[in-house]
Parts: structure tokens; C-alpha cells; sequence
């Protein structure tokens, strides 16, 4: 945790960046250099990036935390979840069966609930690309994109984690709790890593 912020300060563009108000003449012939921000100004674009960030993901995670929409958002998209899975398994031959989250065959069973359905990611990425100073059509191609592929690793998931019970049942809790729970947080960040690096000279561009 100790590189986020010369990370974030290498992805953020530079304060002042693409401003409409001076030409590449002015910046070429004003004999009076500026002079640069100092203390906590020069982090300025750090500093309302990681308020803007706590903000959203605080906001967030409180919003699905209400029962109304935990129980008519959040349960029925893991709902969706737990059914693709299970799709996907008993068309690669494990003769799966579904009963509401519950995906079982004659020698597994598991069900997907909160913490299994890839939102907590969703929702890390989500708040990272909409608090970053980016063009607004860039952040929501961002956003959109970034939520499919974080469904995707997910599936890919809950497909790998039922395989290693029917397999491999001694490492599942393993592979449950540690192995793929980070594999999806850290599929968010780089993730986030990747679109901030794709979108950031248009950043430095944009007014």
C-alpha cells in the first residue's frame, strides 16, 4: 500500500494540464516562469481523487447495505449469477442442477451468496474510474467495460472453485477464502491500472 500514492500520482494528470487559456505561443515567449505549487497544493489532483474515491465507495457500499435494495437488487443479481454458473458447468458435463443459489451435482454442492458475486469489486473499480479526472464519455466506456470484465473473472470463479470441490475437495476453502478472492480484488485494480494509463493522455488534454 505504500506505492498508491506514486502510483495514482504517476496516472493523474499534471495540475493545470491542457488549460484553454494559454497557447503553446504564450508558453513559449512569457519570459516569467510560474512558479510551481508547493505543500499540499502540488498534490492537489491526489488528494481530490482519494476524497472523491473514499466518497463513492463509502456511498456505495452503504446504498447496498439497505434491505430494500439488497433484497430486490443485490439477491436477484446474484441470483443471475449462481443461474450463468450453472449453465456453464453443465454444459462442460458436470450435470448440474440449480435450486434458487444453489448449484449442485451427485458430488458437490455450493452456494453463491454476498461476497461470491464479483459486487464488492464491481464497486472498488466502479468509484476508481468515476472519481478519476477523465473525460465523462471516457469514465462511463470505462465503467461499463470494467463491470463486464469483472463478471467474467467471477464466472470464471465460481466455475473453478465448484471444479476444485468435485476434484479437489481438501483445497476448496483455500481456494474459496484466499486464492480467488484476491484474484478478483486484484483483477479490479489492474484493471483500473489499465484503463487510467489508456485514458490518461486525453486527461492531460481535456480543459
Amino acid at each position: 500500500m505504500s506505492n498508491a500514492p506514486a502510483l495514482i500520482h504517476s496516472l493523474l494528470p499534471p495540475a493545470g494540464a491542457g488549460s484553454p487559456n494559454e497557447s503553446p505561443e504564450t508558453a513559449m515567449t512569457d519570459p516569467t516562469p510560474s512558479q510551481p505549487a508547493r505543500g499540499w497544493r502540488a498534490h492537489r489532483q491526489e488528494i481530490q481523487f482519494l476524497a472523491l474515491f473514499l466518497l463513492l465507495l463509502l456511498g456505495s457500499f452503504t446504498v447496498i447495505a439497505l434491505k430494500p435494495v439488497n433484497d430486490h437488487v443485490i439477491e436477484p443479481f446474484t441470483g443471475l449469477v449462481a443461474k450463468v454458473s450453472g449453465f456453464v458447468l453443465a454444459a462442460i458435463g458436470q450435470g448440474t442442477e440449480m435450486t434458487g443459489t444453489i448449484i449442485r451435482n451427485s458430488r458437490f454442492a455450493v452456494n453463491i451468496r454476498n461476497g461470491c458475486n464479483g459486487v464488492e469489486t464491481m464497486l472498488i473499480y466502479g468509484a476508481a474510474v468515476l472519481a478519476f479526472p477523465a473525460p465523462w464519455r471516457s469514465r462511463l466506456t470505462g465503467f461499463l467495460f470494467g463491470m463486464v470484465a469483472i463478471q467474467i473473472v467471477n464466472l470464471v470463479r465460481v466455475v473453478a472453485l465448484f471444479l476444485t470441490g468435485v476434484y479437489l475437495p481438501s483445497l476448496f476453502d483455500s481456494s474459496h477464502t484466499v486464492i480467488w478472492q484476491t484474484i478478483v480484488i486484484l483483477s479490479g485494480v489492474v484493471l483500473w491500472i489499465l484503463w487510467a494509463q489508456r485514458v490518461m493522455p486525453r486527461a492531460k488534454a481535456a480543459p
